[in-house]
């Protein structure tokens, strides 16, 4: 696995690369990934706890009535959507797509896993956010806390995975940690775990991308000298 000081200098040099702005640049880590035949059907879908927040926090959407509705609300979730909203949904396709590019992550009632699909499936399935079913009684409020600080790592078909990591707010160690933690996850599903990622990329949103195969080379260089 990459160290801690080479992602602590891929973000630095990231963070260098990146032009300011008023706005708080968000910033992307890219693995590089070989040696996997994708035409097998490789694919990856992993939602990471980020040991560090990040300022713009995950947005959830929880679909269910009575006291799951209560309870999410409490739990201040960004949207709750009704059981005898989602027959509108099903024929709102426009509204439904809207829904579904707004939140990162949803959570619904085991009972309404069906309905959900029928309503939003075609759009959930696609960018891999099918909702997680959620028993009666469960702990939402732990459940969405969790997920606020979370982030969704996911390839299909394809040797790249990205995903951001946090934003310029976050001071280069907390960075570096939140890196460490996705490619960690991302090692434990690929058939020969770090073998098969070819470089480590970071970047900000106005910056230019920061890989880590020439920072080795020079340190490597560094240490013949």
């Amino acid at each position: 696995m990459v160290s801690d000081s080479d992602l602590r200098l891929l973000v630095k040099q990231a963070r260098e690369a990146a032009t300011t702005r008023k706005f708080s640049q968000s910033v992307e880590l890219t693995l590089v990934l070989k040696d996997i035949e994708v035409k097998k059907g490789f694919s990856l879908n992993e939602v990471v706890i980020l040991p560090n927040k990040p300022t713009r926090q995950a947005s959830i959407c929880v679909v269910g009535t009575g006291d799951t509705g209560t309870r999410a609300r409490r739990a201040e979730v960004d949207r709750v959507i009704q059981p005898e909203e989602l027959d509108r949904f099903g024929t709102n396709k426009r509204e439904a797509r809207k829904v579904v590019k707004e939140h990162d992550f949803f959570l619904a009632d085991t009972a309404l896993m069906a309905t959900v699909g029928r309503a939003f499936g075609q759009f959930l399935g696609p960018k891999g956010k099918m909702p997680t079913p959620m028993p009666y009684g469960a702990p939402i409020e732990a459940i969405a806390d969790r997920l606020r600080g979370s982030v969704r790592v996911r390839a299909k078909n394809q040797l790249n995975v990205s995903t951001k990591i946090g934003d310029e707010k976050l001071d280069d160690s907390q960075l570096a940690a939140n890196a460490s933690a996705v490619i960690s996850a991302v090692e434990k599903k690929l058939p020969q775990g770090e073998k098969n990622i070819r470089n480590t990329m970071i970047k900000f949103t106005m910056g230019k991308m920061a890989k880590l195969a020439p920072i080795k080379k020079e340190k490597d260089k560094k240490r013949t000298q």
